[in-house]
């Protein structure tokens, strides 16, 4: 029996082959994700029944409950799907394209970058309206892209000068990011610093529609260069010979990776360990296809920064705690054991 299912669009001229593993992880993954959004509906100060939040979803329920989930609860729950989704599906990109199972965004000076900017922005410009800092954040995230790229450029750009670099621009940018929390004023320094650790606290329809279009052109992207992903696998040699312009790819995938972390931290914060703690899950689950381990890398983030603000918002009440704490709890001591795996490598 074969392990892929063949689909065809003679329309769009458009065929390709769907790994059956992969689609199966992915339905479940997507199952776990909906389970989740709705317990996160459900639970907190005032309790709803799950079966009371899909009557509500689908425009019925009790006027006072679809007030608490509708215009409370389900911004949060979006954004933190939505910044979920992005972080990792950065990850996945930024992994595949430096052949490194320990890049990451928040590792390689793309986060450090937006995080830069943003208390840049809180501490020098306290005045201004704070619907500017996404922007702020998406700047940096962008310029320190820049800085790395032009850095580790010689005749091309290698993974490993861009992962050098990269560790470099990072620690740069957390020692600029630390002097101006410790020269700014109290109040200016706590707004950063809950920035710094991420969180989705205080969402709302206006945080998830500037999510929304970042995320429906940057992950569809992202899914149809997973075949210059697997081409890249091949090493540099070997992908030129398959006719990949790799300098070229190399530079569209660091430029979506940017998209989607910049979008992701913008708008969430730095929260860390998601754009790596993701990618490596998918991988043990749908293996190294970077087709179905996108989306489910994708699916997985999702459901961890949901499952984490839920336990930030709830496991501590009255106290909302940043979602970033409880992904770093998990993630940094996964990033060890990477290290000590990977340590002969």
């Amino acid at each position: 029996m074969s392990k892929y299912m063949s689909i065809r669009l003679k329309r769009l001229r458009l065929s390709g082959l769907i790994d059956k593993r992969s689609l199966l992880v992915a339905a479940i993954l997507a199952a776990i994700l909906i389970a989740v959004v709705i317990a996160s509906a459900a639970i907190g100060s005032m309790r709803i029944s799950p079966l009371s939040v899909l009557q509500i979803l689908f425009g019925g329920g009790d006027e006072g409950e679809a007030t608490v989930v509708l215009q409370f609860r389900m911004p949060r729950i979006v954004v933190a799907l939505l910044v979920g989704m992005l972080l990792a599906a950065s990850g996945a990109i930024l992994q595949g394209m430096i052949r490194n199972p320990l890049a990451s965004p928040d590792i390689m000076g793309i986060t450090g970058g937006a995080s830069a900017a943003a208390v840049a922005f809180i501490t020098f410009m306290p005045l201004a309206s704070i619907a500017y800092l996404p922007l702020a954040a998406m700047l940096g995230a962008i310029v320190a892209t820049a800085v790395i790229y032009v850095l580790a450029w010689k005749k091309g750009v290698s993974p490993m000068r861009l992962v050098l670099i990269g560790i470099g621009i990072e620690a740069t940018m957390k020692a600029a990011t630390t002097l101006m929390i410790v020269r700014s004023q109290f109040y200016s320094a706590s707004k950063a610093l809950t920035w710094l650790t991420g969180t989705v606290y205080g969402s709302s329809w206006s945080n998830v529609l500037t999510l929304l279009p970042w995320t429906l052109v940057l992950l569809p992207l992202a899914f149809f260069m997973g075949r210059t992903l697997n081409v890249l696998q091949l090493g540099d040699d070997t992908a030129a010979g398959a006719g990949s312009r790799v300098d070229r790819d190399r530079l569209l995938l660091l430029l979506l990776c940017v998209g989607t972390a910049g979008a992701a931290v913008a708008v969430g914060g730095a929260i860390g360990f998601v754009a790596l703690l993701a990618p490596h899950a998918a991988r043990k689950l749908v293996g190294s296809s970077f087709g179905g381990l996108i989306v489910a890398s994708m699916l997985l983030g999702g459901i961890i920064v949901t499952a984490a603000d839920l336990i930030a918002r709830t496991a501590f009440a009255p106290l909302d705690l940043p979602v970033g704490i409880f992904t770093s709890l998990i993630g940094a001591p996964f990033f060890l054991y990477l290290l000590y795996k990977n340590r002969n490598a």
